[in-house]
């Protein structure tokens, strides 16, 4: 998502969009900190624990999470190195993940973010902290492409978005990072800084609806349960600074966010 998309807890980011005839009902998370190849689904609509759904190619951790209305992918992460495998399973059946295609590089602490068509991976650490971003047409298996190169280079981000506009969020150069880029999901092209989170924070959990989008929890040198709003916008809408939305239960990092029509999950 995921949302923070990579660290230990991934899932697929699943955000209500506009051009979807109805939000997916579930999501899906996998990898953790002892590297994992389980695939856990979990219920959007009601509370309680997540059931079994399948596996990951390998176990893993620290991976970038996409979905559409019918597929979810997950791309590259760390099992006893960094890895640039992309694999995806329709949500329909339960099952394994399937091969879809590789990435630019083997990558770790990546983030992602889609529309109904085009999913978009961002930043990452391929062996140094990366700027790149590649997309993938979520319906269509093969390698990623290039798309164009966010603001500034960092690992460990959030990501998130609506149909039409996604939005990175925080993460890691040498130091933490409070920069929010954004892209117009449809054009390639380079990223457009946004605004600022309320603090520099790594590991975040962001999720979105199709006019706002929060960001929560992370690590600005300590672990923090703060969500910050901004409203997320379409292509020509305002930019700005986040806005405090409120507290996660528990201060919280290394999470991940997703979310449907009725709310968001972090």
């Amino acid at each position: 998502m995921p949302n923070f998309n990579g660290v230990w807890s991934l899932t697929t980011q699943l955000q209500y969009a506009a051009d979807w005839p109805s939000p997916p009902a579930f999501a899906l998370v996998a990898g953790d900190n002892g590297v994992s190849d389980t695939i856990d689904r979990l219920n959007m609509s009601t509370s309680g624990n997540s059931v079994d759904f399948g596996n990951l190619i390998a176990a893993s951790r620290a991976m970038a999470a996409i979905g559409s209305k019918t597929r979810g992918v997950f791309a590259g992460g760390y099992t006893s190195g960094r890895d640039d495998t992309i694999q995806y399973r329709t949500f329909s059946s339960l099952g394994n993940m399937s091969d879809f295609g590789n990435l630019l590089a083997v990558n770790s602490g990546l983030a992602g973010l889609g529309n109904s068509t085009r999913g978009v991976i961002g930043g990452g650490y391929p062996g140094s902290v990366s700027n790149v971003m590649q997309y993938i047409t979520i319906a269509n298996t093969g390698n990623s492409t290039d798309f164009g190169d966010l603001t500034v280079a960092r690992y460990d981000l959030g990501a998130t978005a609506n149909a039409t506009r996604g939005l990175f969020t925080g993460g890691l150069t040498s130091s933490n990072s409070n920069v929010i880029d954004y892209i117009t999901i449809g054009s390639t092209g380079d990223a457009t800084d946004f605004g600022n989170l309320s603090s520099a924070k790594t590991a975040n959990a962001s999720c979105a609806s199709d006019t706002r989008a929060l960001i929560g929890g992370g690590d600005n040198d300590a672990i923090v349960n703060v969500i910050d709003y901004v409203t997320i916008g379409t292509t020509g809408a305002s930019t700005g600074n986040t806005t405090d939305f409120g507290d996660l239960i528990q201060a919280r990092e290394q999470c991940s966010g997703c979310s449907d029509s009725h709310g968001g999950l972090a």
